[in-house]
Order: structure tokens, then C-alpha cells, then sequence
């Protein structure tokens, strides 16, 4: 008897099979975060007017508005971001440009990674030990308590947007007598900008949409913070605050809502900033 042979897929099948799996888990995922973020609008959008985003909170957050949850999250995540992105640039620039591996290269690699597997809520209890100690409860101590729990995003994003410039960027620089910083400088940085500025903004996501390490520094107080020494709460504190001790969950269907949209505009606001700055060092 003549064996039947096995049908197989043929290459164009099972290219199309792999396209049709790819792009639907594309669209899941785009579907659950739109999912969500409607979600999130269609319940706190009604919530917001003029009153709820200028009045000071009351009664713990059952009336009034959110303003100084906003200042205080604008403060916290600028503080955090102005204190880690020195650093973390710095890191990923020597980690890329000046060294060529060694066992200073591999602890500054495991330290990072390290650093980016703690869990925020040990993050936050190192901060209340040694910050709130030190500062009391402040916005300054939420932010530097933050710039340590984002610096290594922004060293991991910034060391490989730095690896992915074209070498002959800098050997031309090279050619025409430039110096090791002047190539960084001129040549290096500007070519890596967008991806650099791309690990800022998911720094600022995560500064911005943090709970566990702010609410253990910041104190959580409710007033109009007037310096970086003041206690200050987050917009992410307060309708976490909210919704779990049944406050008022129309306020933090409002509060998520304004925080979407803030997340929203910041990166768009900072992608425009990048499209300015390459188009005129064009």
C-alpha cells in the first residue's frame, strides 16, 4: 500500500497564518488599553469642570476639587526627573562611549538592573528610612525617593539609543580632527535625542502614576504645597485614597480621568520639544 504523504503548509500559508496571530494580539493589546482608558473618561469626564480643577480638596477629598494634587504630582515627578536624568544620561553615555566591557562596566549594569527589579514598595520604605528621617515628609523627599526607582529606565532607554547611531557618525567626527567629547557633543547626542527623550517620558509615566513609594514620603497632606520642604499629595495617592476607603469614587473616576489626560499632554508636549530640536540642529 502506498503510504499518504502528509500535507504541509505551504511557505505563503504559514506566512499568513503568522501575520494573522501577530496582528491579533496587536490589536488585543491596543483594544485592552483602549478599553480601559474609555473606561477611565466615560465615568470621570462628567466630573470634571472648572471648580474640581482649581478648588483645594475638603472633607478628605469628598468635596472640592483636586488643584493641589495636581501641583503636587507636577512637583514630585519634575523633581524626580531633574535629580535621575543627569545621572542616568551620564550612566548611559560612559556605559556606551567610554568603556569597552570590564568588571566596572558589569557592576554598573547588575546595579541598574538590579535597581529596576526592587519593588516600588521598597522604594518607598528606603525613602521613608532614610529621606523622610532626614526631611521630613516632603515633596523633595517623594522626588528623590522617585528619581531612584527611574533611574534605571532612563539608563537602560538612553545606553541604547546611544548603541543604535551609526558608527560612521562618529568616525567622520573622528576624520575631521573632532575630540571624544565633541563627537559625543555634536555628532552622537543629537542622533540619539529622540530615543533618550523617549525613556524620559516612560519615567515621567511611572513618576506620575506612582502610589506605594510617594504615599510613604510625601505625607499625603491635602493643602496647597508652598515649597518642596511642604507635605504635598499625588493625584495617584489621592484617588487610590479614594476609591479604597470609599470616599467618594465619583472623585477618583475624576482624578484618574485628569491624570490620563495630563500623562496625555505631557508626551505630546515633550515629542514636540524633541521634532523642534532635531529640526533645527538640522
Amino acid at each position: 500500500m502506498q503510504m499518504k504523504s502528509k500535507r504541509r503548509l505551504t511557505p505563503k500559508t504559514s506566512e499568513r497564518i503568522a501575520k494573522i496571530f501577530i496582528w491579533s494580539i496587536a490589536l488585543l493589546v491596543i483594544g485592552i488599553l483602549v478599553f480601559i482608558v474609555a473606561f477611565i473618561l466615560y465615568k470621570g469626564i462628567p466630573v470634571i469642570n472648572w471648580r474640581f480643577l482649581t478648588e483645594i480638596p475638603r472633607k478628605s477629598g469628598r468635596a472640592g476639587g483636586i488643584s493641589s494634587t495636581i501641583v503636587g504630582t507636577l512637583s514630585v515627578t519634575a523633581l524626580a526627573v531633574i535629580i535621575a536624568m543627569p545621572f542616568g544620561i551620564g550612566t548611559a553615555f560612559y556605559l556606551a562611549e567610554y568603556t569597552k566591557g570590564g568588571v566596572i562596566t558589569r557592576i554598573i549594569r547588575f546595579c541598574a538592573e538590579s535597581l529596576a527589579g526592587i519593588p516600588s514598595i521598597v522604594y518607598g520604605l528606603f525613602g521613608f528610612i532614610f529621606f523622610v528621617n532626614y526631611l521630613g515628609w516632603s515633596i523633595l523627599s517623594g522626588g528623590l525617593t522617585l528619581a531612584f526607582m527611574i533611574l534605571p529606565t532612563i539608563i537602560r532607554t538612553s545606553e541604547e539609543a546611544i548603541r543604535s547611531v551609526p558608527n560612521i557618525y562618529r568616525e567622520v567626527s573622528y576624520s575631521l580632527g573632532g575630540t571624544k567629547w565633541q563627537t559625543i557633543r555634536k555628532a552622537v547626542f543629537p542622533s540619539a535625542i529622540r530615543g533618550i527623550t523617549n525613556g524620559i517620558i516612560l519615567s515621567v509615566g511611572r513618576s506620575v502614576a506612582e502610589t506605594a513609594a510617594v504615599i510613604l514620603t510625601t505625607g499625603g497632606d491635602l493643602s496647597m504645597p508652598d515649597s518642596i520642604f511642604s507635605q504635598g499629595r499625588t493625584m495617584a495617592v489621592h484617588f487610590y485614597l479614594l476609591a479604597v476607603d470609599g470616599i467618594s469614587i465619583e472623585n477618583a473616576y475624576g482624578t484618574a480621568a485628569v491624570l490620563i489626560i495630563l500623562i496625555f499632554l505631557i508626551n505630546v508636549v515633550a515629542n514636540m520639544l524633541v521634532e523642534r530640536l532635531i529640526a533645527k540642529g538640522r
